[in-house]
């Protein structure tokens, strides 16, 4: 598969801090690809740095081939990088249908309706589109940050804990919307809920001190002794 993101050397540090430490990385087409990690290695700054949400301060950033290393984020959305719960964010007075369509309109989509209509069903809020967004529960107003995201059309969804205050219903139906996404999306998924990132992932990348610890199937990264002794040992190990 030929990588859609690549990235090499990336860093960037806050003081002291080494948040992003010299990180080679690729996200190949089609693949649903994970990024864990214990709090504080580094995992949304990283992502932040894809995204074009914080420059990078050295390393270089390739989508398809061309250098976005100092592309800001809103012309990387263009580009097809969709950031969801960073670019997208719910507008809580707005109903769903317009923050669905101001995410569609964002992109110069042609049937503006039929995108939103579109973005909901993929994620099972069809019939809500009047709906307040504010009033939403928190696991469908997630859910309805990914119907923005997916609004934008992206080549690649960038999902930073998509499943963070979700019902385990609703985990089992997020599961089957990213696997329905894939291959006319390429996903990175940042998550804390280990059974999720194992039973979706392609492969993993595991960041730890602002480093690459390791990168592989999720067979690979169960067995890996370094990721057992820095991150999966003890309640992980049988995630």
């Amino acid at each position: 598969m030929a990588a859609v993101i690549e990235a090499k050397g990336l860093t960037r540090h806050f003081g002291g801090l080494r948040a992003v430490d010299g990180v080679d990385f690729s996200l190949e087409h089609g693949e649903i690809h994970g990024l864990i990690g214990p709090n504080g290695a580094g995992k949304t700054t990283f992502v932040s740095l894809l995204s074009g949400r914080i420059p990078v301060q050295s390393g270089v950033i390739t989508l398809n081939g061309e250098d976005i290393t100092h592309l800001p984020a809103h012309l990387r959305v263009r580009k097809g990088v969709a950031y969801t719960f960073q670019i997208t964010s719910v507008y809580p007075r707005l109903s769903v249908f317009d923050n669905v369509a101001l995410a569609a309109q964002s992109r110069g989509a042609a049937d503006v309706p039929a995108e939103v209509a579109r973005a909901l069903a993929q994620v099972g809020l069809t019939g809500l589109d009047l709906s307040i967004a504010g009033t939403l529960s928190y696991g469908h107003q997630r859910l309805l940050e990914v119907a923005m995201g997916l609004a934008l059309r992206p080549s690649v969804l960038i999902l930073d804990e998509p499943t963070q205050g979700l019902a385990s219903g609703e985990i089992d139906g997020f599961k089957a919307l990213i696997r329905s996404l894939v291959p006319q999306t390429t996903i990175l998924l940042i998550e804390h809920n280990m059974d999720v990132v194992m039973d979706l992932a392609d492969r993993i990348t595991v960041l730890n001190f602002g480093q690459v610890l390791a990168v592989g199937t999720p067979d690979e990264i169960r067995r890996n002794r370094a990721v057992q002794d820095a991150y999966l040992g003890g309640d992980h190990a049988a995630g």
